[in-house]
């Protein structure tokens, strides 16, 4: 099992920046992918960015050249720099790991969630 416990939601007003990241730990062989998506209220749960295990990175279009998403291997860390969020940036962040076991079984990982508040 894989464990991913995400940190740094709040509340900002709009134009801040706030920075989220997700540590993933337990039994961990190889993780792939690690990726956050958000979940606004009535809405369904959207990719925001993901990034594979080389470094290739891919954005939703309503974030790119505000977010950068970035990982620090080493550590099994994702991370999420949010820049002049808006009130639309508003929801729940969800972090994501796409994990490969010793025998080859991939599997997909959720953390808890952590809310973002962008209003004034």
């Amino acid at each position: 099992q894989v464990q991913l416990v995400e940190s740094g939601g709040g509340l900002v007003q709009p134009g801040g920046s706030l920075r989220l990241s997700c540590a993933a730990s337990g039994s961990i062989f190889r993780i792939n992918a690690m990726g956050w998506y958000r979940q606004a209220p009535g809405k369904q749960r959207e990719l925001v960015a993901v990034i594979n295990n080389s470094g290739s990175t891919n954005y939703a279009d309503s974030v790119k050249g505000r977010f950068t998403i970035s990982r620090d291997n080493a550590k099994n860390t994702v991370y999420l720099q949010m820049n002049s969020l808006k009130p639309e940036d508003t929801a729940v962040y969800y972090c994501n790991a796409v994990h490969t076991s010793v025998v080859g079984q991939r599997q997909n990982y959720w953390g808890q969630g952590t809310q973002v508040t962008v209003s004034s």
